[in-house]
């Protein structure tokens, strides 16, 4: 009869052991340095636990576990009406992390889905509100302001938003070919600009010039002389060679020559 007993005994004592070791396991969490654990007991929040070794209380305590690392979120292709009636499309990626994770879990259902649904909204809102030549030239000031829109509404759920980047704006092939005149059409402009800022400046270098010369005897000869041996250089020219205009007096009286004849 002892012997039966302690057969008895022995049996009782394995499911006993199982249910113990199955006990600590369910107990017993390993959590990452990037990582925090949400406990809820008997539904109430007792708050964040981690990263480390931490003891739970099985079929008591429900948790949730929530990284602590920045998230990217690839926002879709949205068609926006800019507000000069120019439809295009936008996309753009925005990173956030979360800082809060009791706020991340107990404020907002699926905090990952909400921020994505947020991010295209406030996407199309502010594209919608910008003209072409904004969204073109202008990113880095709407980044800010898509960021500051996120940043405020998502704070209550615990995330912290810390970048957002308009990717790719994609207009009409006619605008296109619009936008590529006006931008041909504004360097040659600015080229005109130019050239008659040059002409002007080379006027007034002419005229500093001439005054220069006239002012010396002899003065135009010189330079006419300066002139002549480019001239030459060139093959099939004609060289008026020009008498100076200190020696008109060795010419004859042109009326004097008529009234002999």
């Amino acid at each position: 009869m002892g012997i039966l007993e302690i057969l008895a005994g022995g049996n009782l004592l394995i499911p006993i052991v199982v249910v113990v070791l199955f006990f600590i396991s369910a107990a017993i969490k390993i959590v990452r340095e990037y990582e925090r654990l949400v406990v809820f007991r008997l539904g109430r929040l007792i708050g964040e636990k981690g990263p480390g070794l931490v003891f739970v209380i099985p079929v008591v305590d429900r948790i949730e576990r929530i990284s602590l690392r920045i998230i990217t979120l690839d926002v879709p292709t949205q068609e926006v009406i800019t507000r000069d009636n120019v439809t295009t499309s936008v996309n753009a990626v925005v990173y956030y992390r979360v800082v809060d994770p009791n706020r991340a879990v107990n404020n907002v259902e699926e905090f990952k889905m909400a921020t994505a649904q947020l991010a295209q909204t406030t996407l199309r809102s502010v594209a919608g509100q910008a003209e072409l030549d904004e969204l073109l030239s202008e990113r880095e000031k709407l980044n800010q302001k898509i960021q500051g829109i996120l940043d405020d509404a998502t704070d209550p759920w615990g995330i912290k938003v810390t970048a957002v980047e308009i990717k790719d704006v994609v207009i009409p092939e006619a605008l296109q070919k619009a936008i590529s005149r006006q931008a041909t059409a504004e360097r040659e402009r600015r080229a005109v600009i130019v050239q008659a800022e040059g002409e002007k400046a080379a006027a007034g270098k002419i005229a500093e010039a001439a005054k220069i010369l006239s002012s010396e005897e002899g003065g135009f000869y010189v330079r006419l002389l300066r002139t002549l041996p480019e001239i030459a250089g060139q093959q099939g020219s004609i060289i008026a060679f020009p008498l100076p205009v200190e020696f008109r007096h060795l010419l004859p009286d042109p009326g004097k020559l008529k009234a002999n004849e």
